[in-house]
């Protein structure tokens, strides 16, 4: 009951304060669907993997990731999605700030000179998604992890 009241009270938020970030996370979950995509759980989010990801995704109460994602993605994005009740709509720019770094990681790892960046969560939005998720969300509740911590 208590999970369940969490989880109730992370949906109202995620849709009055939270509700653009919710509501484009809604109409992906839509679409993945429509195009075949399972719907998984991550403790009261909607998770999907996606084939074509690289690492995760955070729309409000939605989370994209890989296929078989390592858990502390999980709780990263997770922590985004809390971000998303504490900022309200103003968490649509720390959104686009979250994927563009992404995009700039995701290209150094690619052609190996991610050693010359700074960490990861060296910013703070990314810092504080981390450490959110690793709070809340400290152990895996849902259906299907295929990776690992």
């Amino acid at each position: 009951m208590k999970n369940f009241l969490k989880g109730l009270g992370f949906w109202l938020l995620s849709l009055t304060w939270g509700v653009v970030m919710t509501t484009v996370g809604l109409v992906v979950a839509l679409a993945l669907m429509i195009t075949g995509h399972k719907p998984k759980r991550f403790h009261h989010y909607i998770w999907f993997e996606v084939k074509s990801m690289q690492g995760g995704c955070s729309l409000g109460g939605v989370i994209l990731t890989t296929p078989t994602p390592y858990l502390s993605t999980l709780r990263h994005e997770a922590g985004h999605g809390i971000q998303n009740i504490i900022f309200g709509p103003i968490h649509v720019f720390i959104s686009i700030h979250s994927f563009i770094r992404c995009m700039y990681y995701n290209k150094h790892i690619k052609n190996n000179t991610a050693y010359k960046l700074k960490p990861y969560d060296s910013i703070w939005f990314e810092g504080q998604a981390t450490k959110l998720g690793n709070k809340y969300f400290p152990k895996f509740t849902g259906s299907t992890l295929g990776g690992t911590a």
